[in-house]
């Protein structure tokens, strides 16, 4: 069988014992394109008399098989977003397909564009992150320049708003809070990866026509009828993927995406999960990353090496080179890693552990004794799923040209 269609679209042999690897050579020279290229910029949050330190690493994976293979991650920064101080935007894009990066490059650049155009992002940011998806998605379908039949990418975006923070995920990049728990850092998902690991996420494209199955499964070597895979630590060399009811295509290892026009008829859909929470002085940093990051890293993991590195470059490079390391241990290849660092400054708003709950679409804030994150519209389990109107997608918004008085900065490849 050809490639298969969506995340790690050729399967590469696991190595056992160094049996099957590229030499380190190769290895050695990957390890010299690891770049941290950017100086740590700052943002200001008036309202609630804090500031944001940030920087971003973007490395284009090592393919064998593909040694001219571009960079598929994207990402995008912009501060000031409705040219108001206190709104600020970090958003990564992980490309998937012949099409890969011009999808991830097109999400990148017109998602941000319709938030910053949408008059009721302020008021309903779940409503407003629900119409920019949706709107994108049906203009990414649309574009005579790109063929989302087979493409598209994942998006994993936070926005925040004073001293809330919103995350929107399609997709199954990740991000994640740290924590002060007495003398120890947390790593807390603010996103819940949409594969179908997940069981309800692996229902609901089944209800859609979906055949789960992983690529041994549908080649044969395994029984088809075994709906059991684990988890994706344990199974993640041979994952469930999404295939039509009489072909072997198109093959994703995820549950969302912006773009894949063709998997949209067996329920893969670009309607983010959306959580809430408000950010206090016992939340130090958060990490906005690709998949490439979390496919042999736990976000505990993540979380414990930024905390150790003063410097988010540092931090940065540190991860980046870790998950190289690990990738190249277990695979013959490894994934574009993009990876966005934010540090929270100075924030001093009492009620250590408060929480944001959806009512509406507005946001009302409850004093508890420990943080929560709210999800909305599903939530994966463990974490309580606030619904609210806004978990439908709601029609879209006409807007007006992008204000370009605040700061943006997109993704360039580093080679």
């Amino acid at each position: 069988m050809g490639c298969v269609h969506g995340k790690w679209c050729c399967r590469y042999p696991r190595s056992s014992d160094g049996e099957n690897r590229q030499d380190l050579g190769a290895y050695a020279q990957v390890q010299t394109h690891i770049l941290a290229g950017r100086s740590v910029d700052s943002a200001q949050i008036p309202s609630h008399n804090f500031r944001l330190e940030y920087s971003v690493l973007t490395q284009r994976g090592f393919y064998p098989e593909s040694p001219e293979k571009e960079n598929q991650d994207s990402y995008c920064i912009k501060t000031q977003i409705q040219d108001n101080p206190n709104v600020h935007f970090f958003g990564v894009f992980d490309g998937h397909g012949q099409f890969g990066t011009e999808c991830s490059v097109f999400v990148r650049d017109r998602l941000v564009e319709i938030l910053s155009n949408d008059p009721t992002l302020l008021d309903d940011p779940v409503k407003a992150y629900n119409s920019a998806f949706t709107r994108t998605n049906e203009e990414l379908h649309n574009s005579s320049d790109i063929d989302d039949s087979m493409s598209g990418t994942t998006a994993i975006t936070a926005l925040l708003v004073g001293d809330m923070l919103y995350v929107a995920n399609v997709g199954d990049s990740r991000a994640v809070l740290a924590v002060k728990e007495g003398n120890r850092v947390v790593a807390k998902d603010l996103s819940s990866d949409q594969t179908p690991f997940r069981k309800d996420e692996c229902e609901r494209v089944k209800s859609c026509g979906a055949r789960v199955l992983s690529v041994d499964q549908v080649e044969g070597l395994k029984d088809p009828d075994i709906q059991s895979w684990g988890d994706e630590e344990t199974e993640g060399g041979d994952p469930p993927r999404l295939w039509v009811q009489n072909g072997m295509y198109p093959g994703t290892a995820f549950t969302r995406s912006v773009g894949d026009s063709t998997a949209e008829s067996i329920g893969v859909v670009a309607v983010p999960e959306v959580s809430t929470v408000r950010l206090t002085a016992h939340h130090p940093f958060f990490v906005v990353a690709s998949d490439g990051v979390f496919e042999f890293l736990s976000s505990q993991t993540v979380v414990d090496m930024v905390n150790r590195c003063a410097d988010p470059r540092d931090a940065s490079s540190a991860i980046a080179g870790e998950s190289y390391k690990l990738w190249l241990d277990h695979e013959n290849r490894t994934d574009d890693i993009t990876i966005i660092i934010v540090h929270i400054k100075a924030l001093s708003n009492s009620g250590g552990g408060a929480t944001a709950k959806s009512n509406g679409g507005r946001t009302t804030n409850t004093q508890k004794e420990t943080s929560e994150i709210y999800f909305t519209p599903c939530a994966s389990e463990g974490y309580r799923s606030v619904r609210s109107d806004s978990s439908e997608v709601s029609c879209c918004q006409t807007v007006s040209s992008l204000d370009q008085s605040s700061k943006v900065v997109v993704s360039s490849s580093l080679d």
